[in-house]
């Protein structure tokens, strides 16, 4: 069973290497394909020479991990994040889960550093995120090539892409959660403030699931993160 790990990069140059080099360790037989968007800070040529591909193309998160899906030569795809530090072990477990011919796919639990704040966040939305069937790419989505083909991929939308693959991969078969974890950046927390980051992912959860459309949801976003977001 071949895994193809599939990262969607922008303007990453302080932590594309670092990200790649410890992918390769802790991943040595997964084919690493970098899926840029135009980065204008050197990302491409610092991720070269530590990946099997690198791939071109615009700046739209789902446009980069379709780009990147269809590059890949593996029976599995795995989506990660460049922010994210993946558990040793990870293709092994992957491995075990997909060899039940019942599962579609599955992800990873995240750890956020040891703030207070951030290891509440981390754990309310594990538990709203059983609640809702929804999950975020920060939690490394995999799934079956076949699958992917088949629910025909992340739609190219501006935000809540992720959510929706996932929710269509569960309409595919079984999705299992590792209790291995990602350990996750909280770069976005420090950036924009862990309590305002945290009540607009709330909000934008429950207009989603209300469906409010994910234009809209970006715009929100934008509007109370008060940062342009990265390019989705």
């Amino acid at each position: 069973m071949k895994i193809s790990i599939i990262v969607p990069v922008f303007n990453e140059a302080p932590l594309i290497r670092r990200f790649l080099q410890q992918l390769r360790e802790r991943a040595p037989d997964g084919e690493i394909i970098v899926a840029d968007a135009e980065s204008g800070d050197g990302t491409a040529d610092l991720a070269r020479g530590l990946c099997d591909q690198l791939v071109i193309s615009k700046p739209n998160r789902a446009i980069q991990m379709n780009a990147g899906a269809g590059a890949a030569h593996g029976d599995v795809l795995w989506f990660l994040h460049v922010d994210g530090e993946v558990p040793m072990d990870c293709l092994p477990e992957i491995k075990r889960f997909m060899d039940d011919p019942e599962v579609a796919g599955g992800f990873f639990r995240i750890r956020l550093p040891s703030p207070i704040v951030y290891r509440l966040t981390d754990l309310f939305a594990h538990y709203a995120g059983i609640l809702l069937r929804m999950r975020c790419g920060d939690h490394g989505i995999f799934c079956r090539r076949t699958v992917f083909l088949d629910v025909g991929g992340f739609p190219e939308v501006p935000l809540m892409e992720d959510v929706e693959f996932f929710r269509r991969l569960q309409q595919r078969g079984r999705v299992i959660c590792s209790p291995k974890r990602i350990m996750v950046s909280p770069r976005r927390y420090e950036t924009v403030g862990p309590f305002r980051l945290s009540a607009a992912y709330g909000l934008i959860a429950a207009l989603y699931v209300f469906g409010v459309p994910p234009g809209k949801l970006a715009s929100i976003y934008q509007r109370i993160c008060c940062k342009k977001r990265h390019p989705e």
